[in-house]
């Protein structure tokens, strides 16, 4: 145990010395939000595949494989899908925009108040998915190291925090290439053989559990179809991956390089599918199936093997905890903040309060919320079902007025919290019922006011040559 100890701080130690040198770089406000719009394929790919994969798509697709089978990889599968979408569709516009936020797009189709309505649910969306990782990390460290879960979440939060306020998107950038590396090769190249190798190997694997775990609808047709309507829309609509997509040098890099990120991450889910249902073979009779990936961890690697794949589920966790508190404090800082000091751009130093701000709220919150895939589907149900449809009707609807957009943000968010409240945070309903009425108010607003001389439609995708990119 102590070795691990040991290579679990030595990686806490290169998280923040990463962050140091992140903030020796960010030097201007450009530089700590978007790593001053320079990353090259290779940075690009491992920051996107680091945010997209964190405390939810490995400690919850390793539950879903232990409670459902290989079914359990659709979450990082639509994860990974949507990675893909909207890097050959969206990436190259968005480029063009030079702009900051998800919610800086509504403004121009729209107006100003359609930006912060937006931006208040951006928000919620980015703390909650902060608060997801934060989660896990407790998770982790509580079952491992047996540690109380307010001490879990907090210690390794506070890690995260420090390295995001300190140096911005630099030190997310140079922390996910470490985090991307080391969860490789826990994950793919230590974790899933040792556990495949002491069940027996694939066929005792099939023989052992029932042939329902080798269906990839066992989870049910209804949780694919939810999966994809809040992971693959929500991934194309996150400010932290959007903030991600304008750190790109170039349109190219961001499509390429993307769409390979997007594939890691499928293949990711496949993989803790896996282990889960290893880890069921092997502890069967596993209190909470939240537990899973610890105790497999725990059960199965020897002391310093344990402690590298325990830094690589942190690193899961990490990555996808810092993008989410600088996606939070950005929508703050761009879409808030300047309408409150009359459109005054923030300065380096406010970036860096309202990070460290929103990073001690997020934590706050993980101390009284114990469930992360109903903390991620909260975050993904707020955004899908406030902000979808007022984006989508932005860029191919030409009758969408702004009152409709308020109209559709208000209801569909009220209506997906509604049904969280009525039929629980797990449910299939609140999504379902959220973008219906959010679509009808869409709509039917939309069709009660002309549109102003501004909403005329929004120009994403002006068509250039390749010498321009």
């Amino acid at each position: 145990m102590i070795l691990d100890v040991i290579v679990v701080l030595l990686y806490a130690a290169s998280m923040l010395l990463m962050g140091w040198y992140g903030m020796r770089r960010a030097k201007t406000s450009d530089d700590f939000l978007v790593a001053g719009r320079n990353l090259g394929p290779a940075l690009y790919m491992g920051t996107m595949a680091a945010v997209v994969l964190g405390g939810a798509s490995t400690v919850g697709t390793v539950r879903l494989g232990y409670v459902y089978g290989v079914s359990g990889f659709w979450l990082c599968a639509m994860l990974g899908l949507g990675i893909i979408a909207l890097h050959v569709s969206l990436a190259k516009p968005l480029l063009k925009l030079k702009i900051y936020t998800v919610t800086q797009v509504l403004e121009r189709r729209y107006n100003p108040a359609a930006r912060r309505a937006s931006a208040v649910i951006m928000c919620a969306y980015a703390l909650m998915l902060g608060v997801t990782s934060c989660l896990a990390i407790g998770t982790i460290l509580q079952v491992l190291f047996e540690l109380p879960s307010w001490a879990s979440v907090i210690l390794g939060g506070v890690v995260v925090v420090v390295y995001s306020a300190i140096g911005g998107m630099w030190s997310l950038t140079l922390t996910d290439i470490v985090q991307f590396a080391i969860k490789t090769v826990g994950m793919m190249f230590l974790l899933l053989p040792i556990c495949l190798y002491r069940v027996g190997g694939w066929s005792q694997l099939k023989a052992k559990l029932p042939a329902s775990a080798f269906h990839f609808a066992t989870i049910g047709w209804g949780t694919v179809i939810t999966y994809f309507l809040i992971y693959f829309f929500g991934i194309m609509i996150g400010q932290d991956v959007w903030q991600r997509v304008f750190t790109a040098r170039s349109a190219r890099v961001a499509q390429y390089a993307g769409t390979v990120a997007g594939a890691y991450a499928v293949a990711y889910g496949l993989v803790g599918s896996v282990i889960g249902m290893c880890a069921r073979v092997l502890i069967p009779k596993l209190d909470n199936a939240n537990n899973a990936y610890a105790a497999i961890v725990r059960d199965s690697l020897p002391a310093g093997l344990r402690g590298l794949v325990i830094a690589a589920a942190l690193a899961a966790m990490m990555s996808t905890a810092s993008a989410a508190i600088l996606a939070a404090s950005t929508t703050v800082t761009e879409d808030l903040l300047p309408w409150l000091r009359g459109g005054a751009r923030s300065s380096l130093a406010i970036n860096r309060l309202f990070t460290t701000l929103a990073g001690a709220l997020t934590l706050a919150i993980a101390l009284v919320v114990s469930d992360v895939i109903s903390a991620l589907t909260v975050a993904y149900n707020l955004l899908v079902g406030g902000m979808l449809i007022p984006l989508i009707g932005a860029v191919y609807w030409k009758r969408a007025t702004t009152p409709g957009a308020l109209a559709c943000i208000g209801v569909g968010s009220v209506t997906v919290i509604a049904f969280m409240i009525r039929d629980g945070l797990d449910a299939n309903t609140p999504i379902y019922y959220g973008l219906g009425a959010g679509f009808v108010s869409f709509i039917a607003v939309s069709l009660l006011f002309r549109p102003e001389s501004s909403e005329v439609g929004l120009a994403l995708a002006p068509e250039t040559s390749a010498a321009e990119e």
